[in-house]
């Protein structure tokens, strides 16, 4: 699978695209966050 191929999501808190990832391959529907820092900050 390509780069450009593989599916994306909006992290609602900085709002840019990321894409997924091998270590999220058990849990892609579950992940919100593009990285523990907007996770760390989404109440603010």
């Amino acid at each position: 699978m390509r780069k450009q191929d593989l599916p994306e999501k909006i992290c609602p808190v900085c709002e840019r695209p990321f894409a997924w990832r091998k270590k999220w391959e058990r849990d892609w529907e579950d992940v919100r966050y593009c990285s523990e820092k907007c996770r760390r900050n989404k109440l603010k």
